[in-house]
């Protein structure tokens, strides 16, 4: 990690909602979402929240070496957003302790602010990462 990630940064990403990012398409094995309202899926928005703390960050780490996962998501999501809509995700870092970084985030569809809260995410080294996450799946193999 650079010496200059420090709280106070601040960074958007914007993404138009396409049908494929709805509730329906969230899980397909998973048939009773397929009979749920076309709208940007929770688990999607989480996703994209992640996806806009990641970039946050990415050029104040040693990247692909260093990289930074989730570790915790206190998210609400307050209104619903069909596809068409673009939504725009602003993430401030607001922690930085070793390698735990806190993000407050909100996002907004042009229309309402859909979700509020906070997240937050782990540097790693990724190597050591995957081999870890290998062994795992090693011991756990039938």
């Amino acid at each position: 990690m650079k010496e200059d990630l420090k709280p106070g940064l601040s960074f958007e990403l914007s993404y138009t909602v396409p049908a494929n990012k709805t509730v329906p398409h969230l899980y397909p094995e998973a048939p009773d979402f397929a009979e749920m309202p076309e709208v940007f899926a929770t688990g999607f928005m989480v996703g994209l929240i992640e996806w806009a703390c990641l970039l946050a960050v990415k050029p104040y780490l040693d990247w692909p070496r260093e990289l930074s996962v989730g570790t915790h998501v206190d998210l609400s999501h307050l209104a619903a957003t069909p596809p068409g809509l673009t939504v725009r995700v602003e993430a401030t870092l607001t922690e930085v302790e070793g390698r735990r970084l806190a993000f407050s985030v909100k996002a907004t569809d042009g229309v309402d602010v859909i979700s509020e809260g906070r997240h937050e995410r782990f540097v790693i080294d990724a190597e050591g990462f995957n081999a870890k996450a290998r062994r795992k799946a090693a011991r756990t193999a039938g």
